[in-house]
Protein backbone atom coordinates (compact mmCIF):
# COMPACT_ATOMS: atom_id res chain seq x y z
CA UNK A 1 0.00 0.00 0.00
CA UNK A 2 2.78 2.46 0.85
CA UNK A 3 4.97 1.52 -2.12
CA UNK A 4 3.26 4.09 -4.35
CA UNK A 5 4.30 6.81 -1.87
CA UNK A 6 7.93 5.66 -2.04
CA UNK A 7 7.73 5.53 -5.83
CA UNK A 8 6.38 9.08 -6.01
CA UNK A 9 8.80 10.36 -3.36
CA UNK A 10 11.90 9.00 -5.07
CA UNK A 11 10.63 10.16 -8.47
CA UNK A 12 9.88 13.70 -7.27
CA UNK A 13 13.02 14.19 -5.14
CA UNK A 14 15.41 15.25 -7.95
CA UNK A 15 12.87 17.85 -9.11
CA UNK A 16 13.05 19.62 -5.72
CA UNK A 17 16.66 20.76 -6.13
CA UNK A 18 16.19 21.36 -9.83
CA UNK A 19 13.22 23.63 -9.19
CA UNK A 20 15.00 25.49 -6.39
CA UNK A 21 18.05 25.99 -8.61
CA UNK A 22 15.87 27.44 -11.34
CA UNK A 23 13.75 29.54 -8.97
CA UNK A 24 16.71 31.10 -7.15
CA UNK A 25 18.66 31.85 -10.32
CA UNK A 26 15.88 32.58 -12.85
CA UNK A 27 16.64 36.32 -12.98
CA UNK A 28 20.28 35.66 -13.91
CA UNK A 29 19.30 33.92 -17.14
CA UNK A 30 18.07 36.97 -19.08
CA UNK A 31 20.38 39.34 -17.18
CA UNK A 32 23.63 37.43 -17.65
CA UNK A 33 23.41 34.06 -19.44
CA UNK A 34 21.85 35.46 -22.61
CA UNK A 35 24.83 37.83 -22.99
CA UNK A 36 27.46 35.07 -22.82
CA UNK A 37 29.13 33.88 -25.99
CA UNK A 38 27.72 30.40 -26.70
CA UNK A 39 28.31 27.91 -29.53
CA UNK A 40 25.82 27.61 -32.39
CA UNK A 41 24.75 24.16 -31.15
CA UNK A 42 23.62 25.46 -27.74
CA UNK A 43 20.04 24.26 -27.17
CA UNK A 44 17.36 26.96 -27.03
CA UNK A 45 16.49 28.17 -23.53
CA UNK A 46 13.01 26.63 -23.65
CA UNK A 47 14.52 23.13 -24.17
CA UNK A 48 16.17 23.08 -20.74
CA UNK A 49 13.08 22.83 -18.47
CA UNK A 50 11.55 20.15 -20.72
CA UNK A 51 14.78 18.14 -20.78
CA UNK A 52 15.35 18.41 -17.03
CA UNK A 53 11.77 17.40 -16.24
CA UNK A 54 12.21 14.19 -18.25
CA UNK A 55 15.73 13.54 -16.92
CA UNK A 56 14.88 14.15 -13.25
CA UNK A 57 11.80 11.92 -13.55
CA UNK A 58 13.83 9.09 -15.08
CA UNK A 59 16.66 9.29 -12.56
CA UNK A 60 14.27 9.62 -9.65
CA UNK A 61 12.27 6.56 -10.67
CA UNK A 62 15.50 4.67 -11.32
CA UNK A 63 16.68 5.48 -7.79
CA UNK A 64 13.43 4.02 -6.48
CA UNK A 65 14.05 0.81 -8.46
CA UNK A 66 17.53 0.47 -6.94
CA UNK A 67 16.30 1.25 -3.44
CA UNK A 68 13.47 -1.26 -3.79
CA UNK A 69 15.71 -3.96 -5.29
CA UNK A 70 18.15 -3.60 -2.37
CA UNK A 71 15.36 -3.84 0.21
CA UNK A 72 15.35 -0.19 1.26
CA UNK A 73 18.12 1.55 3.16
CA UNK A 74 20.23 -1.56 3.74
CA UNK A 75 24.02 -1.75 3.98
CA UNK A 76 24.03 -2.91 0.34
CA UNK A 77 22.40 0.40 -0.64
CA UNK A 78 25.10 2.66 0.85
CA UNK A 79 27.41 2.78 -2.18
CA UNK A 80 24.88 2.81 -5.05
CA UNK A 81 22.54 5.31 -3.37
CA UNK A 82 25.48 7.24 -1.89
CA UNK A 83 26.90 7.74 -5.40
CA UNK A 84 23.45 8.81 -6.55
CA UNK A 85 23.08 11.28 -3.68
CA UNK A 86 26.53 12.73 -4.29
CA UNK A 87 25.94 13.23 -8.01
CA UNK A 88 22.51 14.72 -7.29
CA UNK A 89 24.11 17.20 -4.84
CA UNK A 90 26.63 18.24 -7.53
CA UNK A 91 23.78 18.46 -10.06
CA UNK A 92 21.88 20.79 -7.74
CA UNK A 93 25.04 22.82 -6.98
CA UNK A 94 25.72 23.67 -10.62
CA UNK A 95 23.01 26.36 -11.18
CA UNK A 96 24.00 28.41 -8.09
CA UNK A 97 27.67 28.20 -9.10
CA UNK A 98 27.05 29.01 -12.76
CA UNK A 99 24.11 31.41 -12.67
CA UNK A 100 24.14 32.65 -9.06
CA UNK A 101 27.87 33.13 -8.46
CA UNK A 102 28.60 33.44 -12.21
CA UNK A 103 31.69 31.38 -11.45
CA UNK A 104 32.55 29.47 -14.61
CA UNK A 105 35.65 27.93 -13.00
CA UNK A 106 33.72 26.36 -10.12
CA UNK A 107 30.79 25.39 -12.36
CA UNK A 108 33.20 23.58 -14.70
CA UNK A 109 34.87 21.72 -11.81
CA UNK A 110 31.41 20.83 -10.49
CA UNK A 111 30.17 19.39 -13.79
CA UNK A 112 33.37 17.41 -14.39
CA UNK A 113 33.05 15.81 -10.93
CA UNK A 114 29.32 15.31 -11.61
CA UNK A 115 30.14 13.44 -14.82
CA UNK A 116 32.38 11.00 -12.96
CA UNK A 117 29.85 10.39 -10.20
CA UNK A 118 26.96 9.99 -12.65
CA UNK A 119 28.91 7.38 -14.66
CA UNK A 120 29.88 5.66 -11.40
CA UNK A 121 26.22 5.66 -10.33
CA UNK A 122 25.11 4.09 -13.61
CA UNK A 123 27.84 1.43 -13.41
CA UNK A 124 26.99 0.55 -9.80
CA UNK A 125 23.28 0.39 -10.65
CA UNK A 126 23.80 -1.87 -13.66
CA UNK A 127 24.55 -4.87 -11.41
CA UNK A 128 21.45 -4.14 -9.31
CA UNK A 129 18.86 -3.14 -11.92
CA UNK A 130 19.59 -2.92 -15.63
CA UNK A 131 16.39 -0.92 -16.11
CA UNK A 132 17.59 1.66 -13.56
CA UNK A 133 20.97 1.93 -15.27
CA UNK A 134 19.31 2.28 -18.68
CA UNK A 135 17.05 5.03 -17.31
CA UNK A 136 20.23 7.02 -16.58
CA UNK A 137 21.47 6.88 -20.20
CA UNK A 138 19.49 9.95 -21.39
CA UNK A 139 20.84 11.83 -18.35
CA UNK A 140 24.41 10.80 -19.16
CA UNK A 141 23.89 11.93 -22.76
CA UNK A 142 22.52 15.30 -21.67
CA UNK A 143 25.37 15.69 -19.17
CA UNK A 144 27.88 15.04 -21.96
CA UNK A 145 26.30 17.83 -24.00
CA UNK A 146 26.07 20.12 -20.95
CA UNK A 147 29.73 19.46 -20.12
CA UNK A 148 30.81 20.32 -23.68
CA UNK A 149 28.66 23.44 -23.52
CA UNK A 150 30.15 24.41 -20.14
CA UNK A 151 33.68 23.93 -21.50
CA UNK A 152 32.92 26.10 -24.55
CA UNK A 153 31.29 28.84 -22.44
CA UNK A 154 34.25 28.69 -20.02
CA UNK A 155 36.74 28.94 -22.90
CA UNK A 156 34.88 31.60 -24.90
CA UNK A 157 34.08 33.96 -21.99
CA UNK A 158 37.46 34.46 -20.28
CA UNK A 159 36.43 37.55 -18.29
CA UNK A 160 33.60 35.61 -16.62
CA UNK A 161 35.63 32.71 -15.20
CA UNK A 162 36.18 33.81 -11.60
CA UNK A 163 32.68 34.95 -10.76
CA UNK A 164 30.73 38.08 -9.84
CA UNK A 165 33.58 39.92 -8.10
CA UNK A 166 35.28 40.70 -11.41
Amino acid sequence: GRMWAYTVGFTVLPHVGGFLGWFLNRKEIPAWYEKLKKPSWCPPRRAFPVAWTVLYTGMGYASYLVWNELGGCSSKAIVPLGLYGAQLALNWAWPPLFFGARNLNMALIDILLLDGLAVGTACSWYRISRVAALLLLPYLGWLAMATCLSIRIWRDNPRQKAGKSE
